[in-house]
């Protein structure tokens, strides 16, 4: 019986029918849903970390940290997302809604595509 831990960066006071917040660095707070067997088992709130030298990394280590094994973003830029890669956090995709709670049950249906390079935010990568 696995347990999936999923993030998702958040505005405010997080939680599932929180916002989601638009850039994953400068997040409030990230929600963590606990997921096994397909269904919503445990929800937390993990409070984010001041972004200081080499800041876009912080928040990697603190979700490896924490055991997270997916991330939902909105946006992300190329460094932070080759550190998840690194530490075995997989990244997906949506930016679309603010809602937390469709698109952890999206996620958790399989619904929500990883993210793809073209998609990351710009942050000196050279890509537009």
């Amino acid at each position: 019986m696995a347990t999936v831990r999923i993030a998702v960066p958040s505005e405010g006071q997080g939680g599932l029918d929180g916002l989601r917040a638009g850039h994953f660095g400068h997040c409030d707070v990230f929600t963590l849903v606990d997921v096994e067997d397909g269904a919503i088992k445990d929800v937390s709130v993990l409070a984010n970390k001041e972004h200081v030298q080499g800041g876009c990394m912080v928040p990697v280590q603190l979700l490896a940290d924490n055991k997270v094994q997916s991330l939902i973003v909105g946006g992300i830029g190329m460094r932070p997302l080759m550190g998840f890669n690194q530490v075995g956090i997989d990244v997906y995709y949506d930016g679309e809604r603010r809602d937390i709670r469709p698109v952890v049950e999206d996620m958790i249906a399989a619904k929500l595509p990883k993210i793809a390079e073209n998609q990351v935010c710009g942050g000196g990568g050279g890509q537009g």
